[in-house]
């Protein structure tokens, strides 16, 4: 097991027993040169006089040579990705808007669904939702929503995870050939199901994962909750050295139908769908030449402080006593807000100079002088060449796409995911990073920006860098539909 102490400890008895020859060696480098001006006897002046003045010339390097072996030890680790997999469910669970609606009108009719004077009327208001919501006709609903009655129990609902999480990480560990014995931090997230034993557990208890295995499970964190655990991976990662770490994103749908009659609520019923994500991230020095990225940057924006923000996506009972989630009308407002701080913290990171130096200026003329001129918006095009926005919903990626200033090819993988798998809420950003990859156009250097929103109100971000020409791994969730994409989605 990895030992800083121990590395440090080496690293000092070397230094003592070799800084006389350090230093000579390095006065004799600085003066390389001027050597050839200087006599033989000069050469030999020299000679004596750091030999004599040996032990203050230890103590004057000492201090910078502590400096150089802190820096060396604290320095942060390159977190590399080694691969992801992103979970594919099975052709009978494919689902059109027709039959969505027959299944909706099925229920009502069997008084599983509360019955309301303004039945048609809700009708009407969910099948104009799933019209105009960017959904195409061969997403997914799990198993237990496919019967009829419904079957929404525990069971049902552990099924379904462990169906999407165990997917991704058996095809994750096949592509990658790595031993799940090596794995040495597992971080998995689900916002609304988390039963106990803990979804880890599943996946420890399932792969028969080490005993000192560092896990965590991340709970009720919404759509941006993939981010999150990719940035607490990579801190993990900064502390042991030397292994690797599966991050797991997914989220339940079997439990989270909602059966009331409030429109607010339905509208979650129209965008989520089945999905799930696995991803190895390392730190070792070898697999740099294997992985496909590096991790750059992460920044997350949490305005949870704020009683709006808080408040804009809630999980809770209607009017009826029926238990759903609740969009409040401050939603746009609040996600503008918060993509805002993100940026502003994101951007002196990335951005080139002459972006920086344009958005000062702006930024002074406005405080200063002219408080009607608008803020800046950088050109984030100049940082990345490639954008997975969290595919949320089709609002919300047009609302990126205007703001951001980003043409119809840097949002494609983002609407293309949400026609074909609709929200599936925290992996969304990896499906979309499968299609790009499927497509062929992730070239090494390439800089991605995955960008996602979620309930608190948070907006995360990770910024990657590719290592190679990437190409899409086996199993990858597009394979057998790339040829129909991209497709034209009616306004």
């Amino acid at each position: 097991m990895y030992s800083p102490m121990k590395n440090v400890k080496m690293f000092f008895n070397y230094l003592i027993t070799h800084l006389s020859k350090l230093c000579f060696l390095s006065l004799l480098a600085a003066m390389a040169m001027k050597a050839s001006r200087l006599s033989t006897q000069d050469l030999h002046n020299l000679y004596l006089y750091l030999q004599n003045n040996l032990t203050s010339l230890t103590i004057f390097s000492l201090p910078l040579a502590l400096a150089l072996t802190l820096y060396i030890m604290t320095r942060p680790k390159p977190v590399y990705l080694v691969d992801f997999s992103c979970y594919l469910p099975p052709s009978h669970l494919k689902v059109s808007i027709q039959k969505i609606m027959h299944h909706v009108r099925v229920i009502r009719e069997s008084g599983m669904w509360l019955e309301n004077n303004e039945n048609d009327y809700l009708m009407d208001f969910v099948e104009k939702i799933l019209e105009r919501s960017g959904l195409g006709q061969e997403t997914y609903i799990p198993e237990g929503l496919h019967c009829l009655p419904l079957e929404q129990t525990m069971a049902a609902a552990r099924k379904e995870t462990e169906e999407v999480i165990l997917g991704a990480v058996d095809n994750l560990f096949r592509n990658t050939q790595i031993s799940p014995s090596d794995i040495g931090i597992l971080v998995v997230n689900s916002s609304t199901f988390n039963p106990t034993p803990s979804l880890a557990t599943i996946i420890v208890n399932k792969y028969k994962l080490r005993d000192d295995i560092k896990s965590l499970n991340l709970g009720g964190m919404g759509c941006s909750a993939g981010v999150i655990a990719i940035d607490v991976a990579k801190s993990l990662l900064q502390v042991h050295r030397n292994t690797y770490a599966l991050v797991v994103s997914t989220e339940n749908i079997t439990q989270n139908l909602y059966l009331g009659n409030n429109k607010s609520m339905l509208v979650t019923n129209c965008l989520f769908r089945v999905g799930g994500a696995a991803v190895l991230l390392s730190n070792l020095s070898k697999d740099r030449k294997r992985a496909k990225y590096e991790l750059v940057h992460t920044v997350r924006v949490h305005t949870g402080a704020d009683d709006r923000s808080y408040g804009c996506a809630t999980q809770e009972e209607d009017e009826d006593g029926v238990v759903g989630v609740s969009l409040s009308k401050d939603l746009p407002t609040v996600a503008a807000r918060t993509l805002k701080i993100n940026i502003a913290t994101l951007g002196p990171l990335v951005l080139p100079i002459s972006e920086k130096l344009l958005f000062f200026v702006t930024f002074v003329r406005k405080k200063f002088f002219d408080p009607k001129i608008k803020h800046y918006m950088p050109d984030f095009k100049l940082a990345f060449e490639h954008f997975c926005i969290h595919a949320g919903g089709r609002a919300l990626i047009d609302e990126l796409e205007k703001n951001l200033h980003l043409s119809p090819l840097h949002v494609e993988a983002s609407r293309m995911t949400l026609h074909r798998f609709g929200n599936t809420s925290s992996s969304s950003i990896w499906y979309e990073l499968a299609y790009t990859e499927a497509k062929g156009r992730m070239k090494k250097g390439d800089r991605i920006w995955q960008i996602a929103l979620g309930s608190g109100f948070k907006c995360n971000s990770s910024v990657w860098v590719a290592l190679r020409n990437v190409k899409p791994s086996p199993n990858n969730p597009w394979e057998d539909c790339l040829h129909k994409y991209p497709v034209e989605i009616d306004i």
